[in-house]
């Protein structure tokens, strides 16, 4: 028995795959690093497209972070962790998604360094999360305080946000809209973008006609030729029951006997449905939008009151139907009553591009949803400027609701690498090593806008961080000559929150991936035929998922 002693003990199943040690961190940190090297091309105003072609040929091209991720499909399990982060930070503030995982690149690689001189890896998390705490100080001390009346500053915000995005000649229309439309929604310093802002991309016109409409725009016509094209005054009824006659199950049973009693039976549906367009049509309603279905009759009884109709309209065109009308969803019509209505100072039938007829519901005052209509020539257009327009509108409901502003250009990111430097000087032991990488990693962020924009990135540098050794704090790049200029002045400026939720998010998916040492993959089973089946039905065989 003695000799068995060394013999290996297996505690995984044939077929799996261990990787351990600075080996699984190693490859860890290129997987991490591979998805960052991938981003930090398109990170400015003058980044670079990425072009996207999906399984079926579909083709996406873009500079949004967001997107690109969205749009990749990742294999490893340590690059699908940094896009999870990044998505956090996409739903937490809507923006700065490139400037995390570009942080978070920079974070690892300079982490790997240490590691490979003998820092242990605890020691460079613990180093890197007092790091993140003090760029949180450091941004707050050089933050400036903005309120909902200063427009202008508003404009800059989501300007700032849409440059790069290849729609700079129609900034100015758009940064407007944006505006407007935060104002119109904002309700005590929040700003929900997602649930009260809707996008309707209409294929015509340029985007110097995308407009913002108070209201809600509906892909639907109206319901019967003989309905008019507009109502003012719109009184609106928000219906979600049918206004059609029902459908009798397979195994009812309807005795008639005569054609009188036929047509008795006829004349009691249709009266039924009558009732229902008199009841609405009795509190007041011009406008009926169903979310169910509207019959030939109801629609004829409709048109004679002079009400505008649509049916099967969508849960979400009813809840903004809803929100900026401040109509109340009623399932029986027989039940309505004044105080459901919604209003608005007009509904109408619009002709969109050559055949395209849409319903816009607009002038609904004190709404709290509202809509924009994209206009665009070509869907790879419309598509840019909506991202364009939805990083904008985040970024500036953002500031709503924080109240704060940074410079933009890398200012931020050169004067908190300073004084992470100096604060670094005070530290004894090793975590002052891990301070000092993130110092590092932090000016990747303006070492990548100027090598973006076409500048020597090492003179661009060393230009910013003798602005700031001279006190002028708010000196970022300028994009168009490669020196050091005040960003206020230039109106480069972006949310406080933007910047601290991509140091969070970095530094988040920087510390998940140098806690990891030991990866185990379990093998893939292919599929196996069933009994009588053809194993030509099948194309998987088993196979290892890769390490990198």
């Amino acid at each position: 028995m003695a000799g068995l002693t060394n013999a290996p003990i297996l505690i995984l199943k044939e077929g799996h795959k261990r990787e351990t040690g600075k080996a699984a961190q190693h490859k860890n940190i290129m997987a991490a690093k591979a998805i960052a090297e991938a981003l930090k091309t398109t990170l400015g105003p003058k980044g670079m497209d990425k072009m996207m072609v999906d399984g079926s040929g579909d083709v996406v091209i873009t500079n949004d972070g967001a997107t690109i991720l969205r749009e990749m499909d990742i294999e490893h399990p340590v690059a699908k962790m940094i896009v999870e982060v990044a998505r956090a930070q996409e739903d937490e503030v809507g923006d700065g998604t490139t400037t995390a995982v570009v942080l978070a690149g920079g974070l690892l690689d300079n982490a790997e360094e240490l590691i490979n001189i003998g820092v242990h890896p605890t020691v460079i998390v613990q180093g890197y999360k007092a790091a993140q705490q003090k760029a949180y100080e450091f941004l707050e001390e050089m933050a400036v305080s903005v309120s909902k009346e200063e427009r202008e500053i508003l404009k800059k915000i989501a300007g700032t946000a849409m440059t790069g995005k290849g729609i700079e000649i129609f900034k100015e229309k758009l940064t407007e809209i944006c505006v407007d439309a935060a104002a119109a929604i904002e309700e005590d310093g929040q700003v929900d973008v997602e649930e009260r802002v809707n996008f309707v991309k209409i294929g015509s016109g340029s985007v110097k006609d995308t407009e913002l409409c108070e209201g809600v725009v509906l892909d639907k016509e109206r319901l019967n030729p003989d309905m008019p094209k507009k109502v003012a005054g719109a009184r609106i009824a928000l219906l979600d029951s049918t206004l059609e006659l029902k459908k009798l199950s397979t195994d009812a049973k309807v005795t008639i006997k005569s054609p009188e009693s036929l047509s008795s039976f006829r004349e009691g549906e249709d009266e039924v449905l009558r009732e229902k367009v008199d009841a609405m049509a009795k509190v007041g309603a011009n406008v009926v939008f169903c979310k169910q279905g509207i019959g030939a009759y109801a629609s004829r009884y409709l048109a004679n009151y002079g009400i505008i109709a649509a049916r099967r309209v969508s849960d979400e065109d009813m809840k903004f139907l809803a929100l900026s009308t401040g109509g109340k969803i009623v399932t029986d019509p027989l039940e309505m009553a004044g105080e459901d209505l919604g209003s608005a100072d007009l509904v109408r039938e619009r002709k969109v591009g050559k055949e395209k007829k849409m319903i816009f519901v607009e002038g609904c005052h004190g709404a709290k949803a509202v809509t924009v209509v994209i206009h665009g020539s070509s869907e790879q257009i419309r598509d840019n400027v909506e991202r364009a327009l939805e990083d904008a509108l985040w970024s500036v409901a953002t500031v709503l609701g924080s109240k704060k502003i940074v410079p933009g250009g890398g200012a931020p990111e050169i004067e908190v690498a300073e004084k992470l430097r100096q604060y670094a000087s005070t530290m004894s032991g090793r975590d002052q090593l891990a301070v000092r990488a993130f110092a590092d990693a932090v000016e990747e962020i303006p070492l990548n806008l100027a090598e973006n924009a076409g500048f020597d990135s090492i003179d661009a540098l060393v230009n910013l961080r003798s602005s700031h050794g001279a006190g002028n704090k708010t000196y970022g790049l300028d994009i168009e000559t490669g020196k050091p200029a005040d960003m206020m002045k230039q109106g480069v400026v972006e949310p406080l929150k933007v910047k601290t939720q991509a140091i969070k998010s970095g530094t988040a998916a920087a510390t998940l991936v140098l806690r990891v040492d030991d990866v185990i993959a379990a093998k893939v089973e292919g599929l196996k035929p069933k009994p009588g089946q053809s194993p030509h039905d099948y194309t998987r065989q088993p196979m290892m998922p890769p390490m990198m």
